[in-house]
């Protein structure tokens, strides 16, 4: 094979988000031309994930998992609905390579499960509410964009783990003063 330039992941990530930009752009232009467009961009898609099917087709069990494995590839064998590995393991594999972040900032995250096409998550997070948020969110993004299809992913509850609050009402409850005790006479 002839020495081509090959665009790191930065790259193929800048791309990406400048092809978004570009349909955004072409989506909200009126006319013929722009649904032309559109509608050449959408063919060209299929051709390719057609080609992509065929690579699958013709490779063993070895090569598909390595081309899954490649974070493009990966992402276009998602987005033509034909990866290889069904949405359970895709999930599990997700949350294994965030776990570490997950870690490294003091929490943990363990997949507990997927039911209705939900996944369902144990995340625990030291810090406060919007740093806890921040992460819970940055992990439903991941498990999304590596299994698309699900229709949610939900944080469950750790029954080891009493809440990391107090009740409102036991804040609110004033106790009567004692009455002052009668002097004998």
């Amino acid at each position: 094979m002839a020495d081509v330039a090959r665009l790191d992941d930065t790259a193929v990530a800048g791309r990406l988000g400048r092809v978004d930009e570009l349909l955004e752009q072409l989506e909200a232009e009126p006319g013929p031309a722009a649904r032309t467009a559109i509608e050449t961009v959408r063919a060209l898609t299929e051709i390719y994930g057609e080609a992509l099917a065929r690579v699958l087709d013709h490779a063993d069990r070895r090569l598909a998992d390595r081309l899954a494995d490649d974070e493009l590839l990966g992402h276009l064998l998602v987005l033509h609905e034909i990866h290889p590995d069904p949405t359970d393991r895709r999930v599990a594999r997700a949350v294994d390579v965030l776990r570490p972040a997950v870690r490294e900032r003091g929490g943990d995250l363990e997949l507990a499960g997927i039911d209705g096409g939900v996944a369902r998550v144990r995340l625990t997070t030291k810090g406060c509410g919007s740093a806890s948020a921040g992460l819970e969110e940055a992990v439903r993004e991941a498990l999304c964009a590596a299994a698309p299809e699900l229709s949610g992913v939900e944080r469950v509850k750790d029954p080891a783990r009493p809440p990391a609050f107090v009740p409102l009402d036991t804040l609110t409850r004033r106790v009567a003063p004692a009455a002052p005790a009668k002097e004998p006479t």
